[in-house]
């Protein structure tokens, strides 16, 4: 008999690359999937394509996987903006849009290469129910975006928002409690865009997914601040949801956020920070640096206004031109030295501002509540367990008990700059 050709899945980018790697996994059927690299005849690359560095990542990888002569198929965000020149180039195998996964089995068997991108108007049919290396469960609940910020790709990668329906949400939710999932974490393009074209919202779908038995912590993706409404509002004192919201400000200057075609204003935007940082949340945010037209003068005001957010949590990044967008036609651009000092500023403020709430959580006793994620060893070879609390902060915990998937209440601890560490048992 035959042996099944292995085959390997790559995943750049977001938690929504995560979920469709795992729907992807769930309609191979003639294939052996394998988590180990070496070992596949195939390997299927989902990409990512929100920056240049991004585009390199994919470029890199696929690069080092021809050497070893091995077939490869690009999906992914970056099959629609780069698929074709890699392909051209012969650099890939072939090129399966976002709307063909469920008919990777047969594309995996093509004999000769492809280009197949579909259409961005689809929604998935079907829900991923299990995930193997993960203790905790990523939920899509929608597809593309209808904002129209000058820098971004995405709109034209993913297509316009529209949404998963509500039962079939709350069907897998409900599936994947039942299968020992008690934390998921809700993803999309835009999830809080989720449901208003129906006369629906994020909030309201909270609200019911909160009902739902053996879902102990709800996580959310992005969020713009325009879409915390009040039915989002109404939900933020249950104890399900996460004590952290990753919030998109991308700037903090009322001049460049009008450049950038943005929706939301500076001072709005602040008011609702410190409205959830007094419910107890910690923020995040994403912030581009180094966009055309960030003067000093832009700069020094987005700095002051920045300061006044007190973040804890950051994704930032220098702006990089992407093809087709507005942002790319623009100049006056920040040289790349002086935007990575503005970076690392950033990332400086927000590093502090996170060690004193940490500070402020241990001096008010809060407990926190950590799922245990994984098993590492330090460099003295000493195991210990790593996981997150309901800040979305790390939290190292030393035990001479197996503590992988659990629950565990903590309210002894030390607090470290980039995480918090305690020792069970000793």
């Amino acid at each position: 008999m035959r042996c099944k050709e292995k085959v390997f899945f790559k995943t750049f980018g977001c938690r929504t690359n995560i979920y469709d790697t795992e729907l992807l996994k769930s309609y191979v059927k003639d294939y052996e999937i394998t988590n180990e690299e070496e070992k596949a005849h195939i390997v299927v690359v989902n990409s990512c394509t929100v920056t240049n560095g991004a585009d390199s990542g994919t470029r890199a990888y696929i690069n080092s996987l021809k050497k070893r002569g091995v077939k490869v198929i690009l999906t992914g965000c970056g099959a629609v903006s780069k698929g074709k020149e890699l392909l051209d180039k012969r650099q890939i195998f072939g090129v399966l849009g976002a709307s063909n996964k469920d008919k990777i089995n047969e594309f995996l068997g093509f004999k000769e290469s492809f280009f197949e991108l579909g259409d961005l108007n689809f929604i998935d049919k079907d829900i991923v129910l299990q995930y193997e290396n993960h203790t905790k469960a990523f939920v899509k609940i929608q597809e593309g975006c209808d904002f129209a910020c000058s820098y971004c790709i995405i709109p034209s990668v993913r297509g316009k928002a529209r949404s998963v329906s509500k039962e079939k949400i709350l069907e897998q939710v409900k599936i994947l409690a039942q299968n020992g999932f008690n934390e998921v974490v809700l993803t999309g393009t835009n999830i809080g865009s989720y449901g208003l074209k129906e006369g629906f919202s994020l909030g309201k779908l909270l609200q019911e997914m909160g009902l739902i038995r053996g879902i102990k912590r709800i996580r959310l993706g992005s969020l713009e601040p325009v879409q915390i409404d009040k039915s989002f509002e109404e939900i933020l004192s249950e104890p399900w949801l996460e004590k952290h919201l990753h919030i998109a400000l991308q700037h903090t200057s009322e001049k460049m956020l009008r450049i950038m075609r943005r929706r939301s204003h500076t001072k709005n935007d602040l008011l609702l920070f410190k409205k959830l940082q007094d419910k107890g949340f910690a923020l995040g945010t994403d912030f581009i640096v180094g966009h055309p037209g960030e003067s000093e003068e832009i700069w020094n005001e987005a700095l002051e206004n920045f300061k006044e957010f007190k973040l804890t949590h950051l994704h930032a990044f220098i702006f990089s031109p992407r093809s087709n967008t507005h942002s790319a036609t623009l100049k006056n651009e920040v040289l790349g030295d002086l935007a990575k000092q503005r970076l690392n500023l950033l990332k400086d403020i927000v590093a502090q501002n996170n060690l004193e709430f940490k500070k402020s959580q241990k001096a008010s006793n809060v407990a926190l509540e950590v799922l245990v994620e994984s098993a590492k060893e330090d460099d003295l070879g000493k195991i210990f367990y790593e996981g997150y609390d309901q800040f979305y902060n790390k939290m190292k915990i030393y035990s001479p008990t197996n503590l992988q998937k659990e629950w565990i209440n903590l309210s002894n601890y030390e607090v470290k700059m980039n995480y918090n560490q305690t020792n069970l048992g000793v």
